[in-house]
C-alpha cells in the first residue's frame, strides 16, 4: 500500500461480454470451436510445411511464420477466455496479467510484420519471377524472421515495467476477457501519459505503417498484373493475393486502439466485440482460407489426416 487511496493491485477482474452474463453458456461452444479451428488449423499448416521439403519456399515459409504468430495469440488468450465462459473464473493476478498483455501484443506485432513480408513476397514473385528465389533466399527469410521476433519483443518490453510502477486507486475491473495495454492504462491514477504515448506510437509504427505499406505493395501488384497480356496469367497472379484477409485484421486492431483512447462514451459491449474480432478472427479465418486457396497445403493436410486415420 502506498497510502490510503493508492496501491498496487494483487489481481484484476476480467469481463466477458458486458450485459450478457446470463448467456455465457451459449457462448462456450462458439468460443471452443474457434479455438479448436485456430489451434488445430495453424498447427496442421506448420506440420505440413515442416514435413514437406518441397514447401520450403519463401511463400510457404512466411505462411509458417504467420501460423506460428497466430498460435501464439490464440494460446495467450485461451486460459482466461475459457476460464470465464466455462467456469466463471474472472480473476487474474497482476503479474500474470502483464505477462498475458506482453504475449498478446508481441505475437500481434509479429503477425502484422509477417503479413507485410507476405505482401512483399507476392510483389517480388509477380514483378520479377525469374529472380524470385535469388532475391528471397533462405538466409534472408531466416534473417527477416529473427528481425520480426526481435522487433515485437523490443517494442513491447518497456510497457509492463512502466505499468508495474504506476499507482492504482481501487478500480481493478478490465473491459475484456484478457489483458490489453489499451485497457490497463485506463486504471492507474498516476501519470499514464508516457504509457499512452508509447502505446499509440507502437500501434501507428507497426499496425498503421504496416497496413500502409501493404496497401502500397498490393497497388504495385495490381499495376504489374494489369501489364500482363495473358488473361490466364492475370487470373493466376491475382489469385495468389486473394488469401490475404487484411482488413479482418487491421481494421479491428486500429479501431480498438482508437475506441479505448477516444471513445469514452462507447458501450462496453462494443469494446468487447471489437477486441474479440481483433484477436479471434485472423487465427480462425487464415487457416481456412489458405487451406482452401493453396493446393499444396490442402493436399498436405489431407495426407497427414489420412496417415493418422490409417494408424488408428
Amino acid at each position: 500500500m502506498f497510502n490510503s487511496s493508492q496501491f498496487t493491485p494483487k489481481y484484476f477482474l476480467l469481463t466477458g461480454l458486458p450485459g450478457l452474463e446470463t448467456l455465457y453458456l451459449w457462448f462456450v461452444f462458439p468460443f471452443c470451436t474457434m479455438y479448436l479451428v485456430a489451434l488445430v488449423g495453424n498447427s496442421l499448416i506448420l506440420t505440413v510445411i515442416k514435413k514437406n521439403t518441397s514447401l520450403h519456399q519463401p511463400m510457404y515459409l512466411f505462411l509458417a511464420m504467420l501460423a506460428f504468430a497466430e498460435l501464439g495469440v490464440s494460446a495467450s488468450t485461451l486460459p482466461t477466455v475459457l476460464g470465464i465462459f466455462l467456469f466463471g473464473a474472472n480473476e487474474i493476478c497482476f503479474e500474470a496479467c502483464l505477462l498475458q498483455m506482453f504475449s498478446i501484443h508481441s505475437f500481434s506485432i509479429m503477425e502484422s510484420g509477417v503479413l507485410l513480408a507476405m505482401s512483399v513476397d507476392r510483389f517480388v514473385a509477380i514483378y520479377n519471377p525469374l529472380r524470385y528465389t535469388a532475391i528471397l533466399t533462405l538466409p534472408r527469410i531466416a534473417g527477416s524472421a529473427a528481425v520480426l521476433g526481435l522487433k515485437s519483443v523490443t517494442l513491447m518490453f518497456p510497457l509492463p515495467f512502466l505499468l508495474k510502477h504506476l499507482p492504482f486507486c481501487g478500480h481493478n475491473v478490465l473491459s475484456h476477457s484478457y489483458c490489453l495495454h489499451s485497457d490497463l492504462i485506463q486504471l492507474p491514477c498516476g501519470n499514464t501519459r508516457p504509457n499512452s504515448i508509447l502505446g499509440l506510437c507502437i500501434v501507428t509504427s507497426t499496425f498503421g505503417l504496416d497496413s500502409l505499406l501493404i496497401v502500397i505493395s498490393y497497388m504495385l501488384i495490381l499495376y504489374t498484373v494489369l501489364g500482363i497480356s495473358s488473361g490466364e496469367g492475370r487470373r493466376k497472379a491475382l489469385g495468389t493475393c486473394v488469401s490475404h484477409m487484411l482488413f479482418s485484421y487491421y481494421v479491428p486492431m486500429i479501431g480498438l486502439s482508437m475506441v479505448h483512447r477516444l471513445g469514452y462514451h462507447v458501450s462496453p459491449l462494443l469494446h468487447a466485440m471489437m477486441a474479440n474480432a481483433y484477436l479471434f478472427l485472423p487465427p480462425v479465418i487464415n487457416p481456412i482460407v489458405y487451406s482452401i486457396k493453396t493446393k499444396k497445403i490442402r493436399r498436405g493436410i489431407s495426407w497427414i489426416l489420412s496417415e493418422k486415420k490409417a494408424r488408428v
